[in-house]
């Protein structure tokens, strides 16, 4: 199960953070920090966890981050944050086990759809999500955005986007397509992914990545967290601690 620990709000005071120490400031369920969460397990990096609760962060945070969102890195002082940022310094300061491609035209591609999919399926999601299932628009926004997906994937011709190994897209994008099923209630979206072969296959080898198993929470969790906070539950960030 992903990191265990509860939330950090207003009031709560700053841990030390030893010397040499590297500390990533996360969100249990925040899918951008997840980014962070699953390049620093696949690295092997060794580091610390503190949670923050969004809705009531701690008078410190916005020291760490002026916009005030996770996931911050933090070592010796130094920050780095905006998950994308953070992932891709990862990959250039740990070495072992690369993620971006060295061929510049396939990580412009890989970029123009970690963008795509950050401007189309994501946006999407949270509207069909946070409805009743009854506006048309997000929905066929989602399908045409798997439809894109599918559409990368088989072109690729490979279990993931770089080969037989996942690469800096397949973390990028990966947060929200554990979410999707999610979705399961909305009959119109097809998170089975019946209709896209490549994404499936894609799917089911990325269940299997040990990050993606050490950073990750099951459907159920997801939902759970879902609920509560989609209900205003103060406690929604903390939601399969005990409280």
């Amino acid at each position: 199960m992903a990191n265990p620990t509860k939330t950090l709000t207003k009031n709560s005071p700053l841990p030390a953070l030893d010397a040499g120490a590297t500390r990533l400031y996360s969100m249990r369920f925040c899918p951008f920090a997840h980014r962070a969460s699953l390049v620093l397990a696949h690295k092997g990096v060794q580091y610390e966890t503190l949670n923050i609760h969004l809705g009531n962060k701690p008078e410190w945070f916005q020291e760490k981050n002026p916009n005030g969102e996770v996931p911050v890195l933090e070592t010796d002082g130094n920050i780095v944050y905006d998950s994308l940022v953070v992932a891709e310094y990862l990959d250039q300061v740990y070495k072992k086990s690369p993620l971006i491609p060295d061929d510049p035209l396939r990580k412009a591609h890989d970029a123009m759809i970690i963008n795509y999919n950050g401007s189309k399926f994501v946006p999407n999601y949270y509207k069909i999500l946070g409805s009743k299932g009854t506006e048309e628009e997000p929905i066929t926004a989602m399908m045409t955005a798997l439809e894109k997906l599918e559409d990368f994937l088989a072109a690729r011709k490979s279990t993931f986007s770089e080969g037989d190994k996942p690469a800096f897209i397949d973390f990028m994008i990966w947060p929200w397509h554990e979410r999707l099923p999610s979705l399961k209630k909305f009959e119109q979206v097809d998170v089975s992914l019946k209709k896209f072969p490549s994404l499936k296959k894609w799917y089911a080898a990325m269940i299997e990545v040990p990050a993606v198993k050490t950073c990750g929470f099951s459907v159920e969790m997801h939902d759970k967290f879902n609920i509560a906070w989609k209900g205003g539950d103060p406690d929604a960030f903390d939601v399969g601690l005990d409280q």
